[in-house]
């Protein structure tokens, strides 16, 4: 996929993402109880009318993110300030949209040859030995 297609995507997910603010816990003194600087980053995926192996892709990294209603939700409290985490927060979308643009490579069959087969069964061979002589020890063998 090209970039200008990711751009429009980040753009339009970032369009239709919904923000929230909470009173984050953590660090901020007497302020993180005054101030909602905790934000809540809501973008519904299926909105997002993804090519279906990116949409598979993005569904894995989202895991545990993602609820039954296909809405991705993304929480930012690092900062003290508002502003921040929000930017955090849209930082954090996009990030997991490239991620999941980005096609991983295939990996390749790799072939063994005879003498590679035969060194392997030759080693589980020694180790079936060493492993078959351990056990209990009977009368007989003192």
């Amino acid at each position: 996929m090209d970039n200008s297609s990711l751009d429009e995507v980040i753009t339009r997910a970032h369009s239709l993402a919904e923000e929230s603010f909470l009173a984050g816990s953590g660090p901020g003194g007497q302020n993180a109880n005054k101030v909602a600087t905790e934000v809540q980053l809501r973008v519904n995926i299926y909105a997002l009318r993804l090519p279906p192996t990116v949409f598979a892709r993005l569904r894995v990294i989202a895991g545990s993110k993602l609820t039954t209603a296909g809405d991705l939700m993304i929480t930012a409290r690092q900062h003290r300030a508002q502003e921040a985490n929000r930017t955090d927060a849209r930082a954090k979308l996009k990030a997991m949209l490239e991620e999941a643009h980005h096609q991983p490579k295939r990996r390749a069959k790799t072939r063994v040859n005879r003498i590679g087969k035969t060194k392997r069964l030759k080693a589980k061979k020694v180790r079936g030995d060493v492993k078959s002589k351990r056990g209990k020890v009977s009368r007989s063998e003192w």
